[in-house]
């Protein structure tokens, strides 16, 4: 198993705190953004005098409003049977790895992807066949060329996030219809991880794999409600496919480990009960915040960026000459003003080897008045560190 790019810096962070500095957390994305209060109620007000187990698949009414949710995507026609809650959108990843890939098999992957990409599909002794984006184009999918060259006797499945994490990159229609036709030619699943849907900033259209006409059996798509209901401790999830014999795969999952938990479905239908105006709100927020994050990087000497479209990542290139020793050098050796900042190095969320040395993550989830003050931090930083190269 991989280490963790979110986890590994922790006890420097730890440390860096007990010494009296405040550290900006960049490093994962956990939002900032309250929990909406109907969720919280949904809780406090629950009538439940056993706590016991759900269905296996997930509770019924909750499967419901889903397919209802889908609607406004354009989804039509999905039943309750085609959804399946899980513990969280990691749970649905593994479920989706081990239902599509046997021992041995591989999935295509762009890079940079989410790191625990990697994990899921190590669990499986799955490997992860990675086809490389560039920063210059803003991590745009690669050519479909690309991916046609990677496929092999062993490739059963291609992923990808949209919007992605961790390059804030959105996919067009037109892009995957592409895809759409590479995985009808050979025979693959299209595994589409759609959890940040909510957030694609200015006039992009999201589109869901769920639309793409006679993939009914080939596409699965990876839900949550961590991201955008700022609710990541519910750990509540979703597959949903329209391909019966893969539902059943997954059932049988589903079935070993019991059921999902209870309280996170609650949460999850109070959530879909409520009006847009949260998500629309939540949407601009951090519009402003991506927009406060690039316009500093701009001004950094020697740092390489761009405009994320989604999500609330984006990815950047440092001039140093080692991505890991300067987040190292953040929360060990630095401080501006008694503050410094956590990011999660670059390397992690590639397969290819060497690739992502000089790059990092940011989340942009806390409010602008800190990302301001953390992008203080990182210019100072960068203006001292050792290790910074031309």
């Amino acid at each position: 198993m991989p280490d963790s790019p979110f986890s590994v810096l922790i006890p420097l962070a730890e440390q860096a705190k007990a010494n009296g500095i405040h550290v900006h957390h960049l490093n994962i994305g956990q939002p900032d953004i309250p929990t909406p209060q109907p969720a919280l109620d949904s809780l406090k007000n629950l009538q439940m005098p056993v706590i016991g187990y759900g269905h296996a698949l997930g509770d019924l009414p909750y499967r419901e409003k889903l397919c209802g949710y889908y609607e406004k995507f354009g989804v039509t026609g999905l039943k309750p049977k085609e959804v399946v809650i899980t513990q969280g959108a990691s749970e649905a990843l593994l479920f989706a790895f081990q239902a599509c890939l046997n021992p041995g098999d591989n999935i295509l992957i762009p890079e940079p992807f989410y790191a625990n990409y990697n994990g899921f599909a190590g669990m499986g002794d799955i490997h992860v066949k990675p086809v490389t984006g560039f920063i210059q184009d803003g991590f745009a999918l690669p050519e479909i060329q690309a991916f046609e060259q990677a496929i092999d006797a062993h490739t059963r499945a291609l992923l990808i996030n949209n919007p992605s994490n961790p390059t804030g990159t959105v996919y067009p229609e037109p892009v995957l219809r592409e895809l759409a036709a590479l995985v009808k030619k050979y025979d693959l699943f299209l595994i589409v991880d759609e959890v940040y849907r909510e957030f694609c900033f200015g006039e992009q259209p999201f589109f869901s794999a769920l639309r793409l006409e006679g993939l009914e059996d080939h596409v699965v798509v990876i839900d949550s409600i961590s991201k955008r209901y700022s609710a990541c401790g519910a750990r509540t999830g979703a597959i949903v496919s329209k391909n019966p014999d893969l539902l059943h795969s997954i059932g049988q999952y589903c079935q070993q480990r019991i059921s999902p938990g209870v309280f996170g479905q609650v949460v999850g239908e109070a959530l879909l009960e409520m009006s847009d105006d949260y998500l629309d709100s939540v949407k601009a927020m951090y519009e402003g915040r991506r927009n406060v994050v690039y316009e500093r990087l701009q001004q950094m000497p020697g740092v390489v960026s761009y405009l994320p479209g989604g999500a609330f990542y984006c990815f950047v290139e440092l001039p140093v000459d080692d991505a890991f020793e300067f987040c190292s050098f953040l929360l060990e050796s630095f401080s501006w003003k008694n503050q410094t900042l956590m990011l999660a190095h670059g390397q992690a969320f590639y397969a290819s080897p060497g690739l992502g040395k000089k790059q990092a993550r940011i989340a942009y989830v806390l409010d602008e008045a800190n990302l301001h003050a953390a992008m203080d931090c990182l210019e100072q930083a960068l203006a001292v560190y050792p290790g910074r190269t031309a």
